[in-house]
């Protein structure tokens, strides 16, 4: 009997200290995860010698990088900073690192007094980092005079990953050289890419060369760019690239999808790279597979929405463009196609659901919807025809095209207005007559359309359009 208390007495001493030395072990975890999970704060009148707390900010963006660890929320607060936001460090997964205005303030990165130098050159930089948070930042003010100068609002390359650029005004990034190049938002995957977020910022008034103002470029598997407003820009709004060289591997954007943004105003006419030439499209897919282009309101540009590829026998291919509103832009509303036999093509991808209203504002022949060389088993269904002055709505000026079905959409005639289907460089004159050419289309309509305002931009639905029960 004593010999079985000894023995429980022993076990109930081993099964103390395990549960203390657990509780140790868990304490210690505690303090460890505790200290990932910090703050520091920026302020204009700080000091980099300070410990960073709200109390005793730190000075500088470089000092505040270097300090963030996983876990770490960098403050800044209100103010303007002369210098460019370099991220030294990735977090993880569960312990992002977030760089953000304090509560609300605003803060302004300023390339002001940034002097010109021949590379590429960004107010915030994020290189071969992942799970990097930037938000709620006014990036401006940087411009250039040099041909060899990129100047940049915020570049992420290398194979950095889940970042997301949320909330941030870009805004005056400019190249002053006939030559040169500039970007508002770009993310170039020289090596593999995912998981990239782009939401709810403001984008504008930008002078870009022959570059874009949010752009993504090479291996990038699983995007998303949402609610942004993209504006007044001299080039291309937003931009997906493939083929350019800019990975050794996969070099295209993949698997994403472009939702519910706002652009507009963006024309490359009278930009040096471009003169006179309205080139520019509002959202452009260039050799990207499987993205999703919807929702989004698009008017005032030079092409609305465009999904092909510049390069020879290289395609877009699985590209939805559905239920978006584009209308009043100056050469097309929505264009597939290489834009002569030089270029690639677009292939297997869906056009269906959206409202195009008027678009050929500079009466260029572009219609509302233009299909160009290379064009492959495409599916244009359900979609809303209303034309401008010059009676276009759907062109086809090229013939290396099969398989491209048409079905279901609708066709709105004003009065005493010609109007002209072309479908491999052949006119027609009548709905009737581009079916038989079409070989498709048979179930498409002629409607008036119940538009509530569309003269001013609004094209809700009246409670009695004849084509609700097709595009809702």
């Amino acid at each position: 009997m004593k010999k079985l208390l000894v023995i429980l007495a022993i076990i109930g001493i081993a099964v103390c200290l395990f549960v203390y030395l657990q509780r140790d072990d868990a304490e210690e975890q505690e303090i460890k995860i505790a200290a990932t999970k910090q703050s520091f704060f920026i302020a204009e009148d700080g000091d980099d010698a300070n410990d960073g707390s709200i109390e005793e900010p730190f000075q500088t963006l470089e000092k505040a990088s270097e300090a963030a660890i996983p876990g770490t929320t960098v403050y800044i607060r209100g103010g303007t900073y002369y210098e460019s936001l370099q991220v030294n460090h990735s977090g993880t997964k569960t312990e992002p690192i977030v760089f953000q205005a304090y509560d609300g303030e605003e803060v302004i990165i300023s390339g002001e007094k940034m002097d010109d130098a021949e590379e590429d050159t960004a107010l915030a930089s994020i290189n071969d980092k992942s799970y990097i948070t930037i938000k709620g930042l006014t990036f401006t003010n940087l411009s250039t005079e040099l041909a060899d100068e990129t100047v940049i609002g915020i570049y992420v390359t290398g194979n950095s990953s889940h970042i997301s650029i949320e909330n941030n005004t870009v805004r005056n990034i400019e190249t002053f050289h006939d030559e040169g190049n500039g970007h508002g938002i770009a993310v170039y995957a020289t090596e593999a890419m995912k998981d990239i977020t782009i939401k709810d910022n403001l984008v504008e008034n930008l002078k870009l060369g022959a570059s874009e103002a949010l752009v993504l470029n090479g291996n990038i598997d699983g995007f998303q760019i949402s609610h942004n407003t993209v504006r007044d820009n001299d080039n291309i709004g937003i931009d997906m690239i493939g083929y350019e060289g800019t990975s050794e591997e996969n070099d295209y954007v993949r698997n994403g999808a472009v939702e519910s943004n706002i652009v507009y105003n963006n024309s490359s006419y009278g930009n040096p790279a471009y003169g006179e030439d309205y080139s520019a499209g509002g959202i452009y897919i260039d050799g990207g597979r499987n993205i999703t282009v919807d929702h989004n309101i698009v008017h005032h540009n030079d092409l609305g929405i465009e999904a092909t590829s510049e390069h020879h026998k290289k395609y877009a291919v699985h590209i939805d463009i559905t239920s978006n509103t584009v209308y009043e832009n100056n050469y097309t509303g929505i264009s597939i196609g290489g834009y002569d036999t030089e270029r690639g093509g677009t292939k297997n991808s869906t056009i269906a659901k959206n409202i195009l209203y008027k678009n050929d504002t500079k009466g260029l022949d572009g219609g509302q919807l233009m299909l160009q060389h290379d064009t492959s088993s495409n599916k244009i269904e359900k979609n809303v025809f209303s034309s401008s002055e010059n009676g276009l709505f759907i062109i086809n000026y090229f013939t290396a095209n099969s398989s491209n079905i048409l079905s279901s959409n609708v066709y709105h005639l004003e009065e005493d207005k010609e109007t002209i289907w072309v479908w491999k460089d052949e006119e027609y004159t009548s709905l009737a007559s581009f079916e038989t050419a079409a070989d498709s289309d048979s179930n498409s309509s002629i409607l008036d359309l119940g538009f509530a305002d569309p003269e001013n931009g609004d094209f809700t639905l009246t409670s009695d359009s004849p084509v609700k029960n097709i595009i809702e």
